[in-house]
């Protein structure tokens, strides 16, 4: 590990201490606090997938129910849809049950409820590409396998004491490397990421769709899956955690 990625790890880790000691917030703030994350981690996990649909637009679709004029059927049930799967990863992170392949499942079957009932929830059975990677994601008859030893391996990180955000970052990376779905894995890996950060007492990670930041985080992803060098992503995903912890402690009211 790298000096600067060890250095960025200490700093997320000192921050979440300073929000844990402020937890338990008071249930309003904290109402209104998760209700705009989760409308900006909404609108911007579905710009990074080309959806149009403006920050404001997402929000009046998600909390009043406006249809916007000019917009998709299938952008409206994204934010929708992304809406309802943040709210169940929240749950899921405060339960004890262990994440699994059906967690995976759940939520992917989520990401795309009312938009492709054939294969919400499903795993593919077809080959992929991914448009702008070298990458080719594995065969259909090698998921079952490779989808099993995905969740071992990261039961096997837990089990070493290994870094929770790395431990998030490598939930992200390895299933988008996977790619076990016909669509909708990018939503999925991040959500499935965030909700591995929450149940450990991070803050969401907002990874931003504009066009520079979409590059870089394709550019990890792509360094990460072609040829075997993690640390992009993972210093992708530890400065945006610190990011959104300072954020996060400045709502509050805290000079970070």
């Amino acid at each position: 590990m790298s000096e600067e990625l060890s250095s960025l790890l200490h700093d997320c880790d000192t921050l979440k201490e300073r929000l844990s000691g402020l937890r338990p917030l008071p249930s309003d703030a904290l109402q209104k606090i998760e209700e705009a994350y989760n409308i900006e981690y909404t609108y911007e996990s579905n710009r990074i997938e080309g959806n149009t649909l403006t920050l404001q637009e997402t929000e009046l679709v998600v909390n009043e129910g406006v249809t916007i004029a000019g917009k998709s059927m299938r952008e409206h049930l994204e934010a929708i849809n992304h809406a309802e799967a943040i709210d169940y990863i929240r749950d899921f992170a405060k339960s004890d049950i262990e994440i699994s392949e059906r967690t995976i499942k759940e939520i992917h079957a989520l990401v795309l409820h009312g938009i492709n009932r054939e294969n919400a929830g499903r795993y593919r059975t077809v080959p992929v590409m991914i448009s702008g990677s070298t990458h080719v994601p594995p065969q259909p008859y090698l998921l079952e396998k490779l989808m099993e030893d995905f969740i071992l391996e990261f039961r096997e990180l837990e089990r070493k004491g290994t870094h929770p955000v790395l431990i998030a970052a490598y939930l992200h990376d390895e299933l988008v490397r996977i790619h076990p779905f016909i669509d909708g894995n990018g939503r999925t890996s991040r959500l499935l990421m965030n909700l591995y950060l929450l149940r450990k007492g991070y803050t969401l990670v907002n990874l931003k769709g504009s066009d520079d930041a979409k590059l870089g985080y394709y550019k990890a992803l792509e360094a990460s899956h072609t040829q075997k060098r993690p640390e992009d992503f993972q210093m992708l995903v530890a400065e945006a955690e610190r990011y959104s912890l300072v954020h996060y402690l400045s709502i509050l009211g805290e000079i970070v």
